[in-house]
């Protein structure tokens, strides 16, 4: 079936176009998120956050003062949260929207170190997100899906189009990417509990008419990219157990609370409207739930 999917994919570009600028403010929730500082005792020394734009909370106010702009930090990331629960002795915070596994080791942007450049003998623990970017597949396979929508939408256009690409891309390269990156931080920090979180659930189960206002994404290719997702959360997961890192799986947590929920249930934002300036990714809620649900885990060690 044929017919206009109802959001054209100029829309979606000029809202994403946002990336990399000023953010829109975003309250911290008070309810459906659970309170980071209540959900663990665990305390540690310094502390090291390392990541990409789910570790960085990118595009949600207030950001880090003095961190560069492109790499929107915000003080109400996850790893904020972390460092204020376990009264670290230090915190230092080196992550950036748009890092990739590559940049762990070379200057992402022109006056940014490496992040491994942060991690030391004397850190104790670390946290990132940290994979989504590498060969571009988060990028290009939400917009790249977005981009057929119309084409079909109540079809797998984007299936249809790019079949096994991402899958592969992530085995071949993605995964051991993840367990260089993982292997050279504990070579940094041998005394240090090395974290790495899972990416929360962006879309839902199943697709539906009404979310293609706000997500343009094909009815069948909704499923098909959660599965994209999946594989892409697997080899995290695989990559922190070849390297003895601590895996902290989202996917359970934040299933309701994806890009198609309302505002105040979601922790991603839309494609279209986001509270957040950046589309397609967590919100305030969503940064306090990453930040509980790591909590609970290094509490359980």
């Amino acid at each position: 079936m044929r017919r206009t999917a109802g959001i054209a994919l100029s829309t979606l570009i000029a809202a994403t176009s946002a990336i990399g600028l000023a953010g829109t403010a975003d309250a911290r929730p008070t309810s459906s998120a659970p309170s980071p500082a209540s959900a663990t005792s665990v305390r540690t020394q310094p502390y090291v956050a390392l990541g990409d734009s789910y570790s960085s909370a990118a595009g949600v106010m207030p950001q880090v003062p003095g961190a560069p702009a492109a790499c929107s930090r915000s003080l109400l990331n996850f790893a904020h949260d972390i460092a204020t629960a376990t009264r670290a002795s230090s915190f230092t915070d080196v992550t950036c929207s748009g890092a990739k596994t590559s940049d762990f080791f070379t200057s992402q942007l022109a006056g940014v170190a490496p992040q491994l450049d942060a991690v030391t003998k004397q850190t104790r623990l670390v946290t990132m997100t940290i994979g989504g970017n590498d060969g571009d597949v988060f990028a290009t396979s939400f917009f790249g899906c977005a981009s057929v929508a119309a084409s079909d939408p109540t079809g797998n256009p984007c299936e249809q189009k790019f079949g096994n690409t991402f899958v592969n891309a992530i085995r071949t390269t993605t995964y051991p990417n993840l367990v260089k990156t993982l292997t050279a931080v504990r070579a940094k920090a041998p005394n240090a509990t090395v974290v790495i979180v899972g990416y929360p659930t962006i879309l839902p189960a199943v697709g539906s008419p009404a979310c293609l206002s706000s997500v343009p994404i094909a009815l069948g290719d909704v499923p098909w990219l959660g599965k994209q997702q999946a594989v892409l959360n697997n080899a995290v997961r695989r990559a922190a157990l070849a390297t003895g890192a601590v895996y902290v799986d989202m996917t359970n947590a934040s299933m309701g609370h994806d890009a198609c929920q309302p505002e105040g249930t979601r922790w991603i934002e839309p494609a279209i409207g986001p509270v957040n300036a950046f589309p397609i990714h967590p919100n305030a809620q969503g940064e306090a739930a990453m930040a509980a649900r790591t909590l609970a885990v290094l509490g359980r060690l």
